[in-house]
């Protein structure tokens, strides 16, 4: 039986195509086109456009969340509410045969409060998310890894959290690669 991409993939993919389209026309620069009899600047011109095109970004945000951490209050759990800046990059790289986008999140001074203890919770890590696209055939792949950790107070009180996702997808949407590992673990 063959495995197809899902709707989520779907999705995921337009999104990120839907970007990559948003930089080419909000970072185009338009290039004058030597007249005929002039052959070296025709190949100059030919050359310059198969190279990469590059869009860098980076924004902080204030957010704001809840947590249930099961290692809180002695091995109770506790609800902690988070808030703090995050910041994001977002790269995105194209030429005429493919793109690649790359975003990176962390934590900067996200800081949380156990809602019974009041203990007080750090968030540290980092999500990174890549994706490849081919404009040739449509192949496809994407990774998504996730290192969170919120750190309390004395032992026990901590939180790890790792999770990989990997994608690869071929030209006729036949999914050859997927695996997903998650772990959430208390020291």
């Amino acid at each position: 039986m063959k495995t197809t991409i899902n709707l989520a993939a779907s999705v995921l993919i337009i999104v990120f195509v839907s970007a990559y389209t948003l930089s080419l026309t909000s970072c185009s620069k338009e290039t004058n086109v030597a007249p005929a009899s002039n052959i070296q600047k025709q190949a100059t011109a030919s050359i310059q456009s198969d190279a990469a095109n590059g869009f860098t970004s980076s924004e902080k945000f204030e957010i704001s969340f809840s947590f249930f951490i099961p290692c809180a209050n002695n091995g109770i759990g506790e609800d902690v509410f988070f808030e703090g800046t995050l910041h994001e990059t977002f790269h995105l790289t194209t030429n005429k045969n493919k793109f690649l986008l790359k975003i990176i999140d962390n934590p900067q001074g996200i800081t949380g409060i156990g809602q019974v203890t009041g203990d007080k919770y750090h968030a540290t890590g980092e999500t990174q998310q890549v994706i490849n696209q081919s404009f040739r055939n449509g192949h496809f792949s994407g990774t998504y890894v996730n290192n969170f950790k919120l750190i309390g107070p004395g032992k026990g009180n901590n939180l790890l959290i790792h999770e990989n996702y990997h994608i690869t997808v071929n030209a006729d949407g036949t999914v050859t690669t997927e695996h997903y590992n998650f772990s959430g673990v208390c020291k």
